[in-house]
């Protein structure tokens, strides 16, 4: 059964920085992308970045881009998102999901992560 778990979430200062985790079981994260999805109060979700099964990073916010990294653990089985610089309007609830291929469109995804807080005070 293919399960995502993430956690890392908070409140931090703006300038601040977290570092998010989405850990899987299941699966090889090798043989997926990894998508990251965020959703502010009244508001749709939004893709973020979508990194491809070959390690590649796909923007899809242009906002977070030099502010927001990818990596990955040894055991590849936790990627992990970096958000430093962080910004009021970076405040949602962050969510990482799966897919063979990368997309910009949440409905394409097929499993999806719990999802957890993020609040950036200003």
């Amino acid at each position: 059964e293919v399960q995502l778990v993430e956690s890392g979430g908070g409140l931090v200062q703006a300038g601040g920085f977290l570092r998010l985790s989405c850990a899987g079981s299941g699966f090889t994260f090798d043989d997926y992308a990894v998508a990251w999805f965020r959703q502010a109060p009244g508001k749709e979700r939004e893709g973020v970045l979508c990194t491809t099964s070959g390690g590649t990073n796909i923007y899809y916010l242009g906002s977070v881009k030099g502010r927001f990294t990818v990596s990955k653990d040894s055991s590849k089985t936790t990627v992990y998102l970096q958000m430093n610089s962080l910004k009021s309007e970076d405040t949602a609830v962050y969510y990482c999901a799966l897919k063979r291929a990368c997309a910009n469109y949440a409905p394409a995804y097929d499993y999806w992560g719990q999802g957890t807080q993020v609040t950036v005070s200003s």
